[in-house]
């Protein structure tokens, strides 16, 4: 028959190990939301093109919106290549101001909204950048479920064995406007759809 010691001993590397793993699968699935990220931003950065040609023609006097297409498809090539959280968020901050604006650009031209193909690649770029948003909350709510096992206890002891460290998740300034809710912003909303 085992001994109590032996029992416990048992018991405490079974956890250790399950600690390790959990640990391990966490990084792991992180470092894959990323690819995700990187894999989207790839994606958007061939649409863009794609979009701005089949635009111009209808589009010359937005000037301005070609612009930004290029600035964001850049700054989405930039952020594939370097793989840094940084520069995917600049990237991501990019595509997402210039989405708007197009959607206005087309609402306002009839012959534009009516174009299949505009349409088609409207629909694939707010597809992709739903799904960028999907990856990013993927890595904010893993690294924050890993970055939590670190510094919870037992789950610390184990992770500072082997040496884990934190990770940094999506970097979000900690100081500015978005930090808090204005009186405005707190009013319920009224919608009217009559003019």
């Amino acid at each position: 028959m085992f001994s109590p010691l032996v029992i416990v001993l048992v018991l405490v590397a079974l956890y250790a190990v399950g600690v390790y793993n959990s640990l391990q699968t966490l990084k792991t699935q992180i470092q894959a939301s990323i690819q995700e990220i990187g894999n989207q931003l790839k994606r958007q950065a061939s649409l863009i093109p794609n979009l701005s040609n089949a635009v111009k023609g209808y589009l010359k006097h937005e000037k301005g919106i070609f612009k930004m297409l290029t600035d964001a498809r850049k700054a989405a090539e930039k952020a594939d290549k370097s793989g840094k959280i940084s520069d995917i968020d600049k990237a991501l901050d990019s595509i997402q101001s210039v989405l708007p604006q197009i959607q206005v650009a087309v609402e306002d031209n009839p012959e534009l909204k009516s174009d299949a193909t505009v349409t088609k690649f409207m629909d694939e770029l707010t597809d992709t950048a739903d799904k960028l948003s999907y990856a990013r909350r993927t890595v904010i709510d893993l690294s924050q479920s890993y970055n939590q096992k670190l510094v919870v206890f037992p789950s610390n002891l184990i992770a500072g064995l082997f040496g884990f460290k934190q990770e940094a998740g999506i970097a979000t300034p900690t100081t500015g406007s978005h930090m808090s809710v204005s009186q405005q912003e707190m009013r319920e909303p009224k919608v009217d759809f009559e003019e």
